[in-house]
């Protein structure tokens, strides 16, 4: 009978250490040394942690340019060990293609600088944004979103704050099709002449109707006619926009033919690029063969906060595993 009582409790302990969580997870951790060390001891793992270092491209820090303000940075990229030791494992040999990356952030943001506009992204960002500034023009907008929708395009509308009051289904359309909406004050006065009083109540009129509408805050202000002050700079900021402005102008106001309107795009095009329009005929026209033409020659197109977001676009990526060595040298 002792001889039971033993067995019996020499099995209940055995089965309480078993399904103890404590020794769950102390098991865990023996199969992960074991496995962190086989790692260590296999060589293609030695090969990728040697080789990281010869991909790694540090992050860039947003900064204020003299010529150009303020500057996006642009995220770093170093190896993901672990995540390309697993893909490479079943063959059992290191091939570049196969690296995982990930992306490490600048510790200056654009958002860390003080008031200066921006009038592009970053030069190494291969991106550009359209801004349409819509104060008038609706004839157009009901082409020019079916055209962006065929393309898969999502761009930037800067809206005036009356027009958007005077036209809420157009405004919420802009926005249900998957655009970024902005503020691009309520009546359109020349923002560098105005008494500072009256700039506040501008952007926080438009910024009042916009969130009415689309339910959703806005982050980019940019002035008519491209005409500010730093008092206009500065309440901005305070009003929780930052200021935008281009670097691409397709001057379509002049009513330029539509080859006149792509030459001159496409002759001044640049990575990072900011490009102004307007619901404007010649844009209408253009606005098919100017995506076609920018995306062959390998420029994404996205919105204002895609494009200043110090994010890598997956070209970016790509570029940025096969060029790295020569990018650091």
């Amino acid at each position: 009978m002792k001889k039971v009582i033993h067995l019996c409790i020499i099995f209940i302990v055995a089965y309480l250490f078993v399904n103890n969580p404590l020794s769950n997870q102390y098991v865990l951790g023996l199969k992960a040394d074991s496995i962190s060390v086989s790692k260590q001891k296999d060589p293609l793992y030695n090969e990728i942690t040697a080789r990281a270092t010869d991909y790694y491209i540090p992050p860039q820090d947003a900064k204020i340019d003299r010529v150009w303000k303020a500057i996006p940075g642009l995220n770093g990229l170093q190896v993901d060990i672990g995540a390309s030791y697993k893909k490479m494992k079943a063959d059992g040999e290191f091939k570049d293609e196969k690296l995982v990356f990930k992306q490490i952030l600048p510790k200056v943001q654009l958002k860390d600088l003080p008031p200066s506009p921006t009038y592009k992204g970053h030069p190494e960002k291969q991106m550009v944004s359209f801004i349409i500034n819509v104060a008038w023009g609706n004839e157009y907008l009901t082409d020019m979103l079916a055209t962006l929708k065929e393309h898969n395009v999502s761009v930037s509308f800067f809206l005036e704050g009356k027009w958007a009051q005077n036209n809420p289904e157009l405004a919420k359309m802009i926005e249900e099709a998957g655009h970024e909406i902005g503020n691009h004050s309520y009546s359109q006065p020349n923002m560098a002449k105005i008494p500072k009083s009256k700039i506040r109540e501008e952007i926080q009129k438009t910024n009042e109707v916009i969130m009415a509408i689309t339910d959703k805050p806005v982050q980019w202000f940019s002035p008519p006619s491209g005409s500010f002050r730093e008092d206009t700079i500065q309440i901005a900021l305070q009003e929780s926009l930052r200021t935008v402005l281009w670097s691409v102008d397709t001057v379509d106001l002049k009513k330029p033919s539509k080859e006149e309107l792509l030459n001159r795009v496409m002759g001044k095009v640049h990575n990072g690029a900011i490009i102004l329009m307007h619901p404007t005929s010649p844009t209408e026209r253009s606005l098919d063969q100017l995506i076609i033409q920018l995306k062959k020659q390998d420029f994404q197109i996205g919105t204002v906060s895609e494009l200043l977001s110090s994010d890598r676009t997956a070209d970016n990526l790509i570029f940025g595993k096969v060029n790295s060595k020569e990018n650091n040298n």
